[in-house]
């Protein structure tokens, strides 16, 4: 059966989050025993799937420290081996293999130069946790499907779990003890995401759009649609897609649009308004009354994209199956990319 690999390992989301959920107090106390103080501010390394990780792990650390995060540039220490003073940083490094060179290179080079490390893998015993004081391990057990599904949730969910060693976050305790469940229970849904992919299975090219750190979701259902369907999908924000690129959407053009339901989003609605009317099909993944694939309602921001990626996940499994692919091993792909 094709998709069997990459179905067995979206369904067990939800127990591979209650682990990390029933950690979360060790896994703060132990990374708030790296964190320099002062904290100047956060750098995070990866590549491929991880990197949008790491773009949500950007905003949630940014704003529980209320000190700068952003991605590092692996080029700057692979290629050019420029040298970066990096007293007061706190360095994420993530890779779920923890095999890939590059990652545990930068790291390496990063805790050299005065930071403070972290990392973040699936499993023990890889390269990257031997380069990293602090080391948080999923427990996912392996992952044979080369899209990641359960390690790229749980990785989220570690970062914020790392973000009360920061400072405040905006959830609590109790929305974080009640994840696990409501993944389960998008998961048991599957029928929205199977209507969904049915609308646009004929486009050879699709736009996933997403706002704030729901951006970190469209990008990562971007990447998933394109390794298993070839169909050429692009993450933006709408932000981004004002800015030119909405000139090249027209008529049929596929347009999936995951929206907070937040009324403080006035930006993300108008985009998709504006879409329709030139005559997109857009599909909404939302909380909000009437998406077309709903996410459940008064999830803080700051998780939500945890549930959103369940839905991405959905959407591009039921688009591979209806072009008659397999998900679980896209042509040209391997689970490990080697860059150094």
């Amino acid at each position: 059966m094709k998709g069997r690999a990459m179905a067995a390992e979206m369904s067990q989301q939800p127990a591979v989050l209650e682990r990390l959920v029933q950690r979360r107090a060790a896994i703060a106390a132990e990374v708030r025993q790296a964190v320099p103080r002062p904290l100047c501010g956060t750098t995070l390394v990866a590549r491929g799937s991880s990197d949008n990780a790491a773009l949500y792990g950007r905003y949630v650390l940014e704003m529980a420290a209320r000190r700068p995060a952003g991605l590092s540039a692996p080029s700057i220490h692979t290629l050019y081996r420029s040298p970066v003073d990096m007293d007061g940083y706190l360095a994420v490094a993530i890779s779920q293999s923890g095999m890939t060179p590059e990652v545990g290179t930068v790291l390496r080079r990063l805790r050299e130069q005065g930071a403070r490390t972290v990392a973040i893998v699936n499993g023990t015993g890889s390269p990257l946790a031997e380069e990293a004081e602090v080391t948080i391990h999923l427990d996912a057990g392996a992952e044979v499907a080369v899209p990641a599904t359960k390690t790229f949730t749980a990785t989220l969910l570690a970062l914020g779990l790392i973000a009360p060693a920061l400072g405040e976050v905006a959830w609590s305790d109790a929305e974080i003890v009640a994840l696990p469940g409501q993944v389960a229970g998008l998961l048991s849904d599957r029928a929205p995401a199977e209507r969904l992919a049915a609308r646009i299975e004929d486009g050879e090219r699709v736009l996933v759009t997403g706002r704030g750190m729901l951006l970190a979701a469209a990008l990562e259902t971007a990447l998933k649609i394109r390794e298993t369907t070839g169909i050429l999908a692009e993450g933006i924000s709408p932000a981004d897609l004002w800015h030119g690129p909405i000139a090249a959407v027209g008529p049929g053009f596929p347009v999936l649009s995951f929206l907070s339901g937040e009324a403080d989003d006035p930006d993300a609605s108008e985009l998709t308004d504006t879409l329709r009317r030139r005559g997109a099909r857009v599909q909404v993944i939302s909380s909000e009354p009437g998406a077309d694939c709903p996410l459940p309602a008064g999830v803080p921001p700051g998780l939500l994209p945890i549930l959103a990626v369940i839905r991405g996940q959905q959407v591009a499994a039921a688009l591979a199956r209806r072009r008659g692919l397999d998900p679980d091993a896209p042509a040209g792909l391997s689970k490990v990319t080697l860059t150094r």
